[in-house]
């Protein structure tokens, strides 16, 4: 991921800006999966990533393949959320009855480049989306800018029904930081963590210019 420094006017311009594009757009770029049944999409830009272009390309693929598939599991509009991140799959939202749920799960499963699924879908009525969770992902997200210890597009956010589901590639401090700020924020009602954690060695491995495994400080 490329970490940057942006100039202190830009700093103080871009907040305000991106909260003017959520209340408008209905979430900030990058906080929103693709999603079943119209709901709103987005990614983070390609540069400032911990994922190389080509996986974050498949991420982008393997959300919309997954979202076929669940149109076919449900054959209607549904209130099923698909993020991929790093070829790890989420789905998140609510379906009708356990057997849509297992089936669901099992076709997202046999799209040849997910590695593996997290099912956290839940048996009930279904919703879409709303403007009160697109709200809370766009605190969530202007939080995690604001912190001084995290790097913001290192994470992904989404919101259903007042739960907050974050995933990335983390450090276990990261992840822990990530999660203690999403449960202070308004209304959240529980935080969902589907983070692949990876050691301070190997996020430094994926900082830009760094050959794998090459030492952090030479003495």
């Amino acid at each position: 991921m490329i970490h940057f420094k942006l100039p202190s006017f830009c700093q103080t311009s871009l907040r305000p800006m991106l909260w003017a594009l959520a209340l408008s757009a209905g979430a900030l770029s990058g906080c929103a999966p693709l999603m079943v049944g119209g709901m709103v999409g987005g990614s983070v830009a390609v540069a400032a990533d911990r994922r190389t272009s080509g996986t974050q390309l498949e991420d982008q693929n393997i959300e919309i393949k997954a979202g076929s598939r669940v149109h076919d599991v449900t054959g209607e509009r549904s209130g099923v959320a698909v993020l991929s991140y790093n070829r790890v799959v989420l789905l998140a939202g609510s379906v009708n009855t356990e057997e849509k749920k297992v089936a669901i799960e099992q076709a997202v499963t046999k799209i040849p480049q997910v590695r593996s699924v997290v099912n956290e879908l839940e048996v009930g009525p279904t919703f879409t989306s709303n403007f009160s969770d697109s709200v809370i992902t766009s605190k969530v997200k202007a939080t995690f800018f604001d912190a001084k210890d995290l790097q913001s597009n290192a994470l992904k956010v989404f919101t259903d029904r007042g739960v907050v589901y974050l995933m990335g590639r983390v450090t276990e401090r990261e992840a822990d930081r990530a999660t203690e700020l999403a449960r202070g924020i308004s209304d959240v009602k529980k935080v969902v963590r589907a983070f692949e954690l990876v050691t301070d060695a190997e996020l430094a491995d994926m900082q830009p210019g760094r050959a794998p495994g090459t030492a952090t400080n030479n003495p």
